[in-house]
């Protein structure tokens, strides 16, 4: 297993506190081993990633709502999310990892959903070795339909554009990690951008404002992000939402501090009423908060 870069311990206060109720719509827990055994062939793991360590980053950001996602470490074992939410309480959600429906029964995910989960992420990268069959994707969607979840897709390396034919004509509501990893270098042309406008368009889909210092060609302080982020504002401003994506999985350089992340959303939308909307009102509408 690599060994990969972990998260600043020593979260600061952003310059100004988002709204009350803002959320964090994708961020890990990781936990010991001992409680939460690795999958074999994990990319990574990382113990102190704990619950614990996200609610203090998220108190000192002024965060009050997340969305707890199931990370590949684990696979179908979800312990570390259930354990989690009922630790963090009724301001939290869950979003499953899509290997659950490989073996688990309905009993499985009613429990699933019960504790708070809303959703499942599925990735098509091979590389993770987290990926569904297509009959086993197929199923996965007619559960997700039944429960009122929505599906999270974990784009590509190079974007969304090898994998969009599995859900581009969806019927339900679908949320686009890390703004479908686009190349800030390509501009307007760049072929993840235009098609995750052309989903946009559809009114199902979301696009989560994530990664910016991953996607980022020129590094800090990230400028060549914000065209991307204004594109997906501007096309969908009810639809788009924020995460930190803590602990920064594998990452090969030393993560931000996170509010350094928080800083480049209020870059993306400088407007008070369009961060009020990205980070509380369409969070709330998705996840199914009070808004």
């Amino acid at each position: 297993m690599a060994e990969y870069l972990a998260f600043d311990p020593n979260p600061r206060a952003p310059t100004a506190l988002p709204p009350p109720r803002s959320c964090d719509s994708q961020f890990h827990v990781l936990g010991s081993p001992d409680r939460y055994p690795v999958r074999p062939g994990a990319a990574y793991q990382m113990p102190s990633a704990t619950y614990e360590a996200a609610l203090r980053m998220h108190r000192k950001l002024g965060i009050e709502r997340g969305i707890v996602v199931q990370t590949t470490t684990y696979g179908a074992d979800h312990r570390v999310v259930t354990d989690a939410l009922a630790a963090l309480g009724p301001n939290y959600r869950g979003c499953a990892n899509a290997l659950v429906f490989e073996t688990a029964t309905d009993a499985d995910l009613a429990a699933l959903h019960d504790a708070g989960v809303r959703g499942a992420r599925f990735s098509f990268r091979q590389a993770l070795g987290a990926v569904l069959s297509d009959e086993a994707y197929d199923r996965a969607l007619g559960k997700i339909k039944e429960l009122g979840w929505y599906v999270k897709i974990q784009p590509e390396s190079n974007g969304i554009i090898s994998s969009a034919s599995k859900y581009e004509n969806l019927k339900l509501p679908v949320l686009i990690d890390h703004m479908a990893r686009p190349d800030p270098s390509a501009g307007k042309d760049d072929p993840n951008l235009k098609k995750m406008l052309e989903l946009l368009k559809k009114g199902n889909f979301w696009v989560m404002l994530s990664l910016g210092e991953k996607t980022s060609k020129n590094g800090y302080p990230w400028d060549d992000v914000i065209p991307i982020a204004r594109a997906y504002i501007e096309a969908a401003p009810d639809r788009c939402v924020w995460a930190s994506d803590w602990p920064h999985p594998v990452s090969v350089k030393q993560p931000p501090n996170d509010a350094e992340l928080l800083e480049l959303l209020y870059r993306y939308a400088p407007d008070a009423e369009e961060r009020r909307r990205i980070l509380v009102s369409n969070p709330a509408n998705l996840f199914g908060f009070q808004n």
